[in-house]
């Protein structure tokens, strides 16, 4: 039986992970559930899984989250960054889905650790801010961070059985979002509801924009530089439509590993939650017979900027990555909040990065400090 805190339980992959739950009641409890502002499904969530605490975003929705609460289970409720250190935290739990968006899950990533509580990671921006910091306190604290993102368990799943050192080449799939097919002069007429449309996965609002602009795989691209040891130069992108091959590995004897399936969350947060055993799930595999042909491109980085601002990002290094993640966060509400176009996304993060003095080596306060000094840069060229 694995203990459960599970911070994000309303988004996608909480949900998914809470199925998961579900659908194996022997082999998870939970602990811990955390959540922002979705409270009537956390007060559902709580009635079923009964949890120790609940962490929700400030005060005002503590007391009303107290207020909804009807039923017999009636957990510790906490609030704001505090609360959710907590339930990274949390004394009974072994293992933290961190689900968070965003920057909001670099601190109770690192409180985790501290509790030496494995991670299965699904925030991909926290080791974007901070990896070097992230991997050497895991290192430090006998931890481990399972990875939940699709691509990256792929490339776990991948090396399985295989030396590290025998790595040559990471193939990180993308889908190319809703505008792989978009001229580029069309991108200026690009709604916020064209954008979160993606073709094959459900995301939240956010995820859904960073696939639309490709810097969900920039992104991608920084974290399995952090997760995997290896340099940026090593990874390469490509666009695959049809979502079945969710990324590979290339051996200096020239074989490729790839992990394949339907494009589905809840295998990938199954493997990360009960590793190293498999779980049953209720998926069926790729009809591969009415596939036909699984077909592999070059990203458009003309169309795509965010892809070459990540490696960007990776060449210099220190607080270089916390601004772009920085930046991007901000341009991404200002565009869901219909505060700019699309193509200006990449013109407010290009331009924060450019601004930018980079930090060698940054501590935690220095990259804290370089994240705020982002938000209001790129807020002012907003």
């Amino acid at each position: 039986m694995k203990h459960l805190s599970i911070l994000g339980a309303t988004g996608s992959i909480g949900t998914s992970a809470l199925d998961i739950v579900r659908m194996h009641p022997d082999r998870f409890q939970v602990k811990a559930l955390t959540a922002a502002n979705n409270l009537p499904l956390l007060c559902r969530q709580i009635a079923e899984f009964t949890p120790d605490m609940v962490a929700v975003l400030d005060a005002a929705k503590a007391r009303e989250l107290t207020r909804m609460l009807t039923g017999p289970c009636r957990p510790d409720i906490v609030f704001g960054n505090t609360g959710y250190v907590q339930a990274a935290a949390w004394d009974t739990t072994d293992i933290v889905l961190l689900a968070m968006v965003g920057s909001a899950g670099l601190k109770p990533a690192l409180a985790a650790i501290d509790a030496q509580k494995d991670i299965a990671l699904a925030n991909k921006e926290t080791l974007v801010m901070a990896g070097d910091i992230i991997m050497s306190r895991a290192r430090e604290k006998k931890v481990s961070i399972f990875p939940v993102d699709s691509e990256h368990s792929a490339i776990f799943q991948s090396i399985m059985g295989n030396q590290v050192r025998d790595v040559k080449q990471i193939f990180l799939t993308a889908s190319g979002g809703p505008f792989r097919n978009t001229p580029k002069e069309a991108f200026a007429k690009i709604t916020r509801e064209d954008a979160l449309n993606h073709p094959n996965w459900s995301m939240g609002d956010k995820i859904s924009i960073d696939s639309a602009t490709l810097m969900n795989k920039g992104l991608e691209l920084i974290e399995a530089v952090h997760l995997f040891g290896v340099c940026h130069e090593d990874i390469q992108v490509l666009i695959h439509p049809q979502s079945i091959v969710h990324s590979m590995v290339g051996y200096r004897d020239g074989a490729v590993m790839a992990q394949m399936g339907v494009p589905d969350m809840k295998q990938a947060i199954a493997f990360a939650l009960s590793f190293p055993d498999r779980l049953g799930l209720d998926m069926g595999f790729p009809d591969f017979a009415q596939l036909q042909s699984l077909t592999f491109h070059a990203p458009d980085t003309r169309r795509f900027p965010s892809l070459e601002l990540a490696r960007e990002a990776c060449r210099q290094k220190g607080s270089l990555p916390a601004v772009m993640n920085a930046a991007n966060e901000v341009a991404v509400q200002a565009f869901l909040d219909r505060r700019m176009g699309f193509v200006d996304i990449f013109r407010i993060i290009s331009a924060t990065m450019a601004c930018h003095t980079c930090i060698d080596n940054p501590d935690l306060s220095g990259i804290i400090e370089a994240d705020q000094w982002a938000r209001a840069k790129a807020e002012s060229l907003i």
